[in-house]
């Protein structure tokens, strides 16, 4: 007689509760258009603690239907309720997933202090970890989130889990350093908006509302300080210990950084992963970068890129944005490719507003330069020496101010410029109308010749679409910082991210120059001083040299 065995215990079956959704995420629900037909109700089991450091507070939503559904790891600092309840909870458990909504640690009810990116990667295994014991849990995970809940996903693929089988990265983060410094200049304005973001959303609607409000109030009040130190408070509603440590840490190799870029996850990554983001995303870049790592280490990967900011990505652009995440995770947590495209990489056509399938990105290497000229024109023709070719006073005590492009704010997106042009401290180049449409597709930079009196300063430049009515449509831009000895030029090239834009017939390409745009970074005092810390400003001389050239990714169109 065989011996008999005995394997593990058997798993209890799961009673799925009998709730549904928050009231409030159901009607919210109810408002949405153009999302894809609903296969299942969604069930809600809120409240669930996950064993980590401290206890982490989660809540399940799932289809009410029988079978086995893989699950999606959604971790927030923003909260539990809205939007994200109905976005992420409500909309993929429709669909056929199991959504653990979890708020990181120290926000939404979870214990512990939030830490700017400290505990992710800790507080993320563990969820998986408590993943394991559940009975409704198959060992098919998925992560998929905005912002910053794409860099808790990062922190996870750190040493990803066997379980894990897709990620989606929707305008998300992977390099906090990079979304508050440029160039050692401070994105002040990206600073104030995440302080307010993190401090309140996982408040909730009504808490985040008034401090989004007040912050608008005070914006000025708080942009304008001297010194920048401590002045966001009023602002804020009190003091936000890491605020001021992002603030006063500008250099990316300081020690206090250390580990809070997760870029080298791509580097070794095998998860699917999809990237979605949108021309006027603060994170553009970020995303950009996350492809390019990803498909040089071989990783499956795709990439949307929209029309969007980093907001209206999840508002005007959610039906897009959740048809291609839903996509991807159908094709690699269920075995149904049926809905991704035969491409790598759509990304949308400004200035012809339409969308382009390619099979990588950037679809070209090949680029040209533009040179200004003294009389304010932009043209294809070398200069043939380096002299001062124009010059501005930027004072600030009157800043040149920012303009739309790639913000957090509500204020991001394309705008007409012509108003920011007409000021002294602006400087235009304009090219002539176009014969045929020009196609832009790929990185855009300028290497700029500068000299200024106050020995150092910062440089912002811009391409702008100016139509035959003379509008000037901000496209994409940069930021750089120069340093000078006495009246001779230096040169700093800045990158001035990426586009895919039509430039129509009739219409003229334009290279935009000054030496800052505020609140979006802060004012360069012009003395050395930190930004943060200074209280004396100094007004700065600047002068572009011939030598100077915007080069821009070549597309299809005449060259």
């Amino acid at each position: 007689m065989a011996p008999r065995t005995h394997g593990p215990a058997p798993t209890p079956a799961w009673a799925p509760p009998s709730r549904k959704p928050p009231l409030a995420s159901r009607l919210l629900r109810a408002t949405w258009r153009g999302l894809p037909h609903r296969r299942h109700d969604a069930g809600w089991e809120p409240g669930l603690v996950v064993p980590a450091a401290d206890a982490l507070i989660t809540d399940h939503y799932f289809p009410r239907a029988q079978g086995d559904f893989p699950t999606l790891l959604v971790r927030s600092p923003y909260g539990r309720g809205l939007p994200w309840s109905p976005m992420y909870g409500m909309l993929f458990a429709e669909q056929g997933f199991h959504v653990v909504l979890q708020s990181c640690r120290g926000t939404g009810g979870s214990g512990g202090a939030f830490d700017l990116w400290r505990n992710e990667a800790e507080d993320g295994r563990a969820t998986v970890s408590w993943l394991r014991d559940q009975p409704w849990f198959t060992g098919t995970l998925g992560t998929v989130g905005p912002s910053y809940l794409g860099y808790v996903q990062w922190a996870l693929a750190l040493d990803p889990p066997p379980e894990l089988k897709a990620m989606v990265v929707q305008v998300g983060l992977h390099d906090p350093h990079a979304l508050f410094h440029a160039d050692g200049a401070l994105r002040l304005e990206n600073v104030l908006a995440v302080g307010a973001g993190m401090t309140y959303q996982h408040q909730g609607t009504a808490a985040f509302l008034r401090a989004t409000l007040r912050l608008r109030r005070r914006l000025r009040e708080v942009t304008f300080a001297q010194p920048l130190r401590g002045a966001y408070v009023s602002a804020l509603g009190g003091e936000v210990p890491w605020l001021d440590d992002v603030m006063t840490h500008p250099d990316a190799d300081d020690a206090y950084w250390r580990g809070a870029s997760l870029a080298t996850a791509a580097d070794r990554l095998n998860v699917p992963t999809g990237l979605i983001t949108g021309w006027y995303d603060a994170l553009v870049d970020q995303s950009l970068e996350q492809y390019e790592r990803l498909r040089r280490a071989g990783c499956r990967t795709a990439l949307l890129v929209g029309p969007w900011t980093h907001t209206s990505a999840l508002q005007q652009g959610w039906p897009d944005v959740f048809a291609e995440s839903l996509a991807w995770l159908r094709a690699h947590l269920c075995g149904d490719s049926s809905g991704l495209r035969p491409t790598a990489v759509r990304v949308h056509i400004g200035g012809e507003d339409a969308w382009r399938d390619l099979d990588d990105w950037p679809a070209d290497p090949a680029t040209t330069a533009w040179f200004p000229t003294p009389d304010g024109h932009l043209t294809r023709q070398a200069p043939t020496d380096s002299g001062p070719l124009a010059s501005f006073r930027y004072d600030p005590a009157d800043p040149t101010p920012s303009l739309g492009g790639p913000l957090l704010s509500h204020g991001a997106g394309p705008r007409d410029n012509s108003s920011l042009e007409a000021r002294d401290d602006v400087l235009t180049f304009t090219g002539p109308p176009l014969t045929e449409p020009v196609d832009v597709v790929g990185p855009v930079s300028a290497r700029l010749s500068i000299s200024t009196d106050a020995g150092q300063a910062d440089v912002f430049t811009r391409l702008c679409d100016v139509d035959p009515q003379g509008r000037s449509v901000n496209v994409c831009d940069g930021l750089g910082r120069t340093r000078t000895a006495g009246q001779r030029s230096s040169q700093v090239s800045v990158p001035m991210s990426a586009t895919a834009h039509r430039f129509a017939a009739g219409h003229r390409i334009r290279w935009q120059i000054s030496a800052g745009a505020h609140p979006r970074y802060a004012r360069n005092p012009g003395t050395g001083e930190s930004p943060v810390d200074a209280t004396t400003f100094t007004p700065a001389r600047v002068t572009l040299h011939a030598d100077s050239a915007l080069t821009l990714a070549h597309g299809s169109g005449p060259a």
